[in-house]
């Protein structure tokens, strides 16, 4: 009995129910694909694998450092007084530390750098989110990330991705 009650509560709301979702104007964006295909992402990229480059220079340099020293004290093993071979031990145990040191810094700075980019492109890519949301009526957009599933057509992603280079360009412009 309770399921003939249920079933017939269900067929007399659903069609309120659809009635009532045509109201409604979803969307989603793959915050994603935007923060990677919009010119300034693209930029931070760039930006972000020059800096590594530099940094990763910067270590080899000190590596190669590190490596030359080992192998001069390898070499000098035979001939360096006790005294001689601890003083040049020391030696390479700072420059160590300090190829650990620039190692861990660089790392820092780089992970620093990428959240202070990705944080400001999202910041502005949902600000445009929101804008598009109140211009165009949508009631809900959502993250894609989050969402197993999604009809393509409610995708704005691509409109998203249009209008934070646009407002970009226009910035420069100014």
């Amino acid at each position: 009995m309770r399921k003939i009650v249920l079933l017939l509560f269900i067929i007399s709301v659903l069609p309120v129910s659809l009635q009532a979702a045509d109201s409604f104007k979803f969307g989603s964006v793959d915050l994603q694909k935007a923060l990677d295909e919009s010119e300034t992402g693209k930029k931070a990229k760039s930006d972000l694998e020059s800096l590594r480059a530099s940094k990763q220079s910067l270590i080899d340099e000190k590596g190669k450092a590190v490596d030359k020293m080992k192998g001069d004290i390898e070499k000098q093993a035979s001939v360096l007084s006790a005294e001689a071979r601890k003083t040049k031990e020391d030696e390479l145990e700072k420059v160590v530390r300090e190829y650990q040191r620039i190692v861990q810094d660089s790392q820092a700075e780089l992970k620093k750098k990428e959240a202070d980019l990705t944080n400001t492109i999202i910041r502005e890519i949902v600000e445009i989110i929101e804008k598009i949301g109140t211009e165009e009526g949508y009631t809900f957009i959502i993250e894609k990330g989050t969402v197993p599933y999604s009809n393509k057509s409610i995708d704005i992603t691509d409109t998203i991705i249009k209008k934070h280079n646009e407002s970009k360009t226009s910035q420069k412009k100014s």
